[in-house]
This record gives C-alpha cells, structure tokens and sequence, in this order.
C-alpha cells in the first residue's frame, strides 16, 4: 500500500496556553497586575519581537504523524529538544508495510515501475528471512527508509517556532515541509499570538516570519 500525503493530528496542547506564557512573562517585570482580557496578544508578540523567547517554553503541543516515511522521522528526531515516541520496527511485524512514493518518481511511469519492484522485493526478503525464523530487530535490516513510520512528537512552543523556522525554507525536504506545515497551521490557531507572524506560502509549501530582526 502506498501512502502519498502525510496526516497531523493534534493530540496535546497546554490549557490557555497563551495566558500561561503572558503570567510567566510577566513575572520577570513584576507586570502582573496588568494582566486583562485579551492583553496576552501584544504581551507575547512583543516578547517575540524582543527576543524574549524564553517563555515561551513553559507551553507546549503534542502532534500525532502518519502517513509520512522513516525518512521523515530520522530528519526530525534530529531536533534533540523536543520528545519522540515512534513505532517500533524491533517490535512490529512490517510484512504488511506501507511506503511512501516521492511525487518526483510517483511523476515518473519508468522511475515509479522501478521503485514499487523494489519495494515488493524488500517485502517478499522480509517475509522470508521472518520464515526462516529470523527475529523482527534482524529482518528490519532489509527495510528502506521509505516505510511509513507513526511517530509522536511533543515539543514547548519555542521548540516548535525552531523547528519551523528551519523545516518550512524552500531548502527542506518536500515532505517534512509537508508535515511542518500542516502543525504550523494548527498551532497559528491554538495560540496565533506566539505563532501568527508566520506567513504561509501554500503554493511552495514554506513559511517565514514576518519579524525583522
């Protein structure tokens, strides 16, 4: 089975996310009491303009991906500040795997016949070497890093800001611009005070803040 377009689910997020970042910045100035309805918005954009990203870590969202490749998740657990829990390829029997094609051969008649042959051949030498009693954590071995790959990505919202200021430039790979910016979306809702001076092309699948710095 292939699988194309990665799905973003939004599993976690710190209740009042915003005003929680507004009461801890607030406190490095002993600003409390001017604390109101709504005043988080131009408190924490000015943080953001500032510098003042600090407080930003004592929020956070947890976001559940599927349909994305192994190739994917190795990009993004790069990302040592943030806490990932992954499908396991030790404890999971992938004889039914499913895989991702890259549109550049998914485009391609010849380059995508080629590379679904090679994908049932690393089927068939799985399901073989699991035959022969071959342990799950040895058998893995055969597997390409085209394999879908569930993964569970908790960060604090200064993490995510990193992530996406380095994930969503036209440098990144297609497909982890296209999880990036399905979470970047959701995120500019839940808490568009620390997240909405991004601004999303949907057109190159990139994002950019619009505060100079």
């Amino acid at each position: 089975m292939e699988i194309y377009t990665a799905s973003v689910n939004l599993l976690a997020i710190t209740p009042n996310a915003e005003k929680l970042i507004e009461e801890a910045g607030r406190t490095c100035y002993l600003s409390l009491d001017r604390i109101t309805e709504g005043s988080e918005t131009n408190f924490i954009r000015r943080c953001i303009i500032n510098g003042h990203h600090s407080i930003l870590e004592h929020a956070s969202a947890s976001f559940r991906v599927l349909g994305a490749s192994r190739a994917f998740t190795h990009q993004m657990v790069r990302h040592r500040l943030a806490s990932f829990s992954q499908q396991s390829q030790r404890y999971v029997n992938e004889e039914e795997f499913n895989y991702i094609i890259p549109p550049s051969i998914a485009d391609n008649d010849e380059a995508k016949k080629l590379y679904m042959q090679f994908m049932d051949n690393a089927r068939q030498t799985y399901k073989m070497l699991r035959s022969m009693h071959i342990k799950k954590e040895d058998a893995r071995f055969v597997l390409p890093n085209a394999l879908e790959s569930q993964i569970v990505i908790s960060a604090n919202f200064r993490e995510w800001r990193h992530v996406f200021s380095l994930r969503l430039e036209k440098a990144a790979q297609w497909e982890i611009r296209n999880v990036c910016i399905q979470m970047l979306a959701i995120l500019q809702k839940e808490a568009p005070s620390v997240f909405g001076d991004f601004i999303i092309d949907e057109a190159t699948c990139t994002a950019r803040s619009n505060i100079i710095k």
